[in-house]
């Protein structure tokens, strides 16, 4: 548990380097993790739409996974800082968060098992929440581990591997509705109501190679006990008395947290946009689909070639998160996010010019190159503000200024498209675009704390 009362160390140690090795085995559950993400992200709005969904409703029933993000992540947090087991202090949230998830991806696109007891509607966007809280369970604890287990000199190392593990769970995510019908023979096409059994199937393999990648973490990586922890601090650091209010943590947040809220804020706007909208801005502005249309065999079709793109700048993000860590040495960590987040909005804009599906592949360059700064960037500047013994509430903390875009998102994003953009999906993607400019000026704003020893 961690101490109270004032502690002034002056005979600290550092954290020592440790083996490329180890550092990706510290991530590898994010591999699974992401997987299933992707999954989610990718299928969700599909799914929902097959069992009923108006598209205007779409942005309403994703609300559910910020909300649920924004309530659990800043306990788990704060309950992961405070925790110590035999499995450690963040591991133990792995385990049960991937348990849940995996339970999630099993039970959701078979919703329609359930109608007996309620709506399929509403069965699949409660287990789309069960999902979601399970992934954020396991996900923010991950974060704290790296900051953990690494020095300011790994660092930015440690996160740009776990965007590159990210990005390649969520590429395999991505593409396994569109693998399974191609190449296996699965059924894309199902009647009315019903999602079909390329989806079904993706939605398990997905919760089996989650808990696998999780259990291959929490086998190889051992965690610091509380005194190798305390031993760490930073000379300069002053360890107060702990507060165990997470409003009081919120109060007190750090500087360039707060900078930071900002970037995010509008990162993670833009986003959610693309998650939700754009099946649908594919269906109709690049196939020529009507907003009604829901089930069709080209509707679907758009749907998997939504995953493949998806895929594609999913893939681009495990590739740029290799040479993050050399950008961000030349020219700093805040410009290397700001030419990040410009890319991703014109590849979002992008959208708009396409002139054919194909042309969605170059769009989604652009877009992995934020989506691979978005994951590395804001968490290598944060690390660097945070005091050793709050990592984990800070890093629940700081998911407050991803979900409350996100839920923001939810409740306006269906009343723009519907009298804003006249049911033209699109447009929102283009909004999406916009918020990734403004975040990319917002950056510059940002204090980094130890840019200079941290790459």
């Amino acid at each position: 548990m961690a101490s109270s009362g004032s502690i002034s160390n002056k005979s600290n140690t550092k954290k020592p380097n440790l083996s490329t090795s180890a550092i990706w085995n510290m991530s590898l559950g994010f591999l699974g993790i992401q997987m299933g993400f992707a999954l989610q992200n990718g299928n969700a709005s599909r799914i929902l739409l097959n069992f009923g969904a108006d598209v205007h409703q779409l942005s309403w029933f994703w609300v559910v996974a910020p909300l649920t993000g924004m309530i659990v992540q800043p306990i788990i947090g704060k309950m992961s800082d405070n925790t110590w087991t035999s499995l450690g202090r963040r591991r133990p949230f792995f385990l049960v968060g991937a348990i849940l998830a995996a339970i999630g991806l099993l039970l959701m696109p078979n919703a329609g098992s359930f109608t007996k007891y309620l709506p399929a509607l509403w069965v699949g966007a409660g287990f789309l929440m069960i999902m979601d809280a399970s992934f954020n369970v396991a996900m923010e604890p991950f974060r704290a581990l790296v900051a953990d287990k690494l020095n300011s000199s790994q660092r930015t190392k440690g996160y740009a591997i776990q965007t590159a593990l990210i990005g390649i769970g969520a590429v395999v995510g991505s593409w396994l509705p569109y693998v399974l019908t191609n190449w296996f023979g699965f059924n894309e096409i199902t009647p009315e109501g019903t999602v079909p059994s390329n989806v079904i199937w993706s939605f398990v393999i997905g919760a089996l190679f989650l808990l696998a990648t999780i259990i291959w973490t929490i086998s190889t990586t051992p965690e610091y006990t509380p005194q190798e922890l305390k031993s760490f601090e930073d000379d300069e650091e002053e360890v107060h008395e702990e507060s165990t209010n997470i409003l009081a943590d919120i109060l007190a947040m750090p500087k360039t947290m707060k900078q930071l809220g900002v970037v995010q804020f509008f990162s993670w706007f833009g986003l959610f946009s693309m998650w939700v909208y754009t099946t649908s801005a594919v269906a109709q502005h690049i196939y020529g689909l009507p907003t009604e249309d829901h089930s069709s065999a080209m509707f679907n079709k758009a749907g998997d070639w939504v995953g493949i793109i998806f895929g594609v700048y999913n893939g681009v993000s495990a590739i740029y998160a290799f040479i993050l860590p050399s950008i961000a040495k030349k020219i700093g960590r805040k410009r290397t996010h700001a030419f990040s987040l410009i890319c991703g909005a014109l590849g979002l804009i992008s959208i708009y010019f396409a002139p054919n599906e194909n042309f969605l592949l170059f769009s989604m360059i652009g877009v992995g190159i934020a989506w691979g700064s978005i994951l590395a960037m804001p968490y290598a500047i944060l690390g660097g503000a945070l005091p050793a013994k709050k990592i984990g509430v800070y890093m629940g903390i700081f998911n407050l200024f991803i979900t409350i875009p996100q839920i923001l998102n939810a409740i306006l994003g269906g009343i723009f498209v519907k009298y804003f953009f006249n049911d033209k999906a699109i447009y929102a993607l283009i909004l999406g675009g916009v918020c990734f400019l403004i975040a990319a000026i917002s950056v510059n704003f940002v204090e980094d704390k130890d840019e200079v020893v941290a790459i």
